[in-house]
């Protein structure tokens, strides 16, 4: 039995349909150009003629000169009706794609109740709808819908439909757990029987995640004869979402041992699961297998202490087998052995047996106390770090700040800041409006900056989060302020905490600088002790 798997992205047509994802026609080729790098065999890129968005990726993917199969979206002919008259097929064949997924009923309730005709007219529909695109030269893949639940309610009427199709040419046969419901054990033995009665038919799985078994039912099915697997980058899909590709590639490939992607190609993973993040604008959930922040990071002392010895301890696999890095947090919970090793991590000489490593770590717990945090501020926790190695070096010192925000009745908001600061040696005093005190803030402190380090105009704030620490204390509460920043390459996030909103933003608006400043200064140090060695970037949480 062959031990290569075909991976069927369909990120950009079902990933879709959940709630909170919409993507441009630009947003869909840029994706598909990254999919394409990853090494999926197939990118559904939509339903032509649907909307403009759709027949624009259709009119530009082929300039892209991808490997990957292009496949096009749609539902077998109307009932009654004949397949090279029916308006969705020849959008189909018009839309240049290679390939075409032909979705139809494979449930008799669903055929009965949705589509309000016979079990033999739905048998029709299908042969017509496969053969015609097949006389039109496209790789057919058949999407049988509610294939699970189908089978359960009626199995004899559920597998005539997938032989319908493949008696008309159909190339692939993919089973549909469409509403989510069906469990492992119960996919692993259907699927294994049609496979055993049909054993020279391509068959592939679509899971859906409504009871949170996608990715289970997919292995499952592979195991039980599965050759094709659908799913999208992050789970993205309806209702609870498809199944989950970032995990599903890495199972297949790293713990059963199937060829999906190849070795190089999944060192790209982590990275692909974050850019189809930015480009919906959909959060990844911070705890995500294999390509997650958190994935692979460690906050108990105890968990750390032994992963300084051997990651095996704590970890199933190398993340960078995925594209994805090893993390040690710092927290109250965390003993020193966390600090030691986000020390080692920036090439600082840290010993906890020194007076004043000792006097950081008890700072930075006092800190924690206090509210701040650094599990999600790696970058204010670099700074800590440094000064108390004595690298750091004071490039501009505050004096003052002021506000000024008016509101006039029909008028919207006005926020000004004003800025003093002594940068090498000259005091500087700069004003800037903004659309909210923050901003306003950010955009006097780069004015103020920016004529002395000119890096700054590479960086931009793009997440700004603020937590009551004590709510109780209502309107007089404790705030931290998240921040996180970003250039070209990297990202790193930076804390402030006060009773005060403005103070505590104002705290990690100047951590994020001297950060970005920092990745600065030490690519010139690096640059003047090995010229030929590689430059140090900032880091990139």
């Amino acid at each position: 039995m062959s031990k290569s798997i075909s991976i069927f992205d369909t990120t950009l047509r079902d990933g879709t349909q959940g709630e909170g994802v919409s993507l441009s026609a630009d947003d869909k080729l840029k994706i598909a150009k990254k999919l394409d790098e990853l090494g999926v065999s197939y990118i559904e890129g939509g339903i032509p003629g649907s909307n403009s968005k759709d027949i624009e990726f259709f009119k530009r993917v082929g300039q892209l000169g991808l490997n990957a199969k292009i496949t096009a979206f749609g539902s077998t002919r109307r009932k009654d009706s004949i397949a090279d008259q029916d308006a969705n097929l020849n959008r189909i064949i018009e839309s240049g794609a290679q390939a075409a997924t032909l979705v139809g009923k494979s449930w008799d309730f669903h055929v009965h109740t949705a589509l309000q005709t016979t079990l033999e007219e739905n048998l029709a529909m299908i042969y017509d709808s496969v053969a015609y695109l097949k006389r039109k030269g496209l790789e057919v893949i058949f999407d049988a819908e509610h294939f699970f639940d189908g089978y359960k309610n009626n199995p004899e009427y559920a597998v005539a439909v997938l032989k319908k199709a493949k008696e008309a040419g159909a190339d692939w046969l993919v089973m549909c757990d469409t509403n989510g419901g069906t469990l492992p054990h119960e996919i692993g033995s259907i699927v294994a029987a049609f496979h055993a009665s049909v054993p020279d038919a391509n068959l592939g799985i679509h899971t859906h995640n409504d009871c949170e078994l996608a990715v289970a039912n997919t292995l499952s099915a592979v195991q039980a004869g599965a050759r094709q697997v659908q799913g999208t980058i992050n789970g993205y899909g309806e209702r609870c979402g498809n199944a989950n590709l970032c995990s599903i590639i890495p199972n297949l490939q790293l713990k059963l041992g199937y060829e999906c992607i190849g070795e190089e190609r999944l060192k790209q993973l982590t990275n692909t699961a974050r850019y189809v993040s930015e480009i919906a604008n959909v959060n990844m959930p911070v705890n995500q297998p294999y390509v997650g922040n958190a994935a692979f990071a460690h906050k108990g002392g105890i968990h750390v202490s032994a992963i300084l010895r051997d990651s095996r301890t704590y970890e199933h696999i190398v993340p960078e087998w995925v594209g994805n890095k090893q993390r040690v947090l710092v927290s109250d919970l965390a003993g020193q052995s966390n600090i030691v090793s986000k020390a080692q991590d920036m090439g600082l000489d840290f010993d906890p047996a020194n007076e004043q490593s000792r006097k950081v770590i008890d700072k930075i717990k006092d800190l924690e106390h206090q509210g701040y945090t650094f599990e999600a501020a790696d970058a204010s926790l670099e700074l800590l770090l440094r000064e108390a190695g004595g690298e750091m070096k004071e490039l501009f010192a505050f004096e003052s700040f002021k506000m000024l925000v008016e509101k006039t009745a029909g008028q919207p908001v006005v926020s000004e800041a004003f800025v003093k600061l002594n940068v090498a040696g000259n005091n500087v005093y700069t004003a800037a409006e903004g659309n909210g005190p923050v901003n306003a803030l950010d955009n006097a402190l780069r004015k103020a900056l920016v004529q002395y380090f000119p890096a700054i105009k590479e960086m931009h704030l793009s997440d700004y989060k603020v937590r009551v620490l004590d709510e109780k204390d209502a309107t007089a509460a404790k705030v931290r302020v998240l921040i996180e920043s970003r250039d070209i390459n990297n990202s790193w996030n930076t804390v402030g905490v006060s009773g005060n909103v403005i103070e505590a933003s104002w705290e990690a608006l100047v951590d994020s600088m001297r950060y970005a400043l920092l990745g600065q200064a030490l690519n010139e140090r690096d640059a003047q002790e090995s010229p030929a060695s590689e430059q140090r970037g900032l880091v990139n949480h």
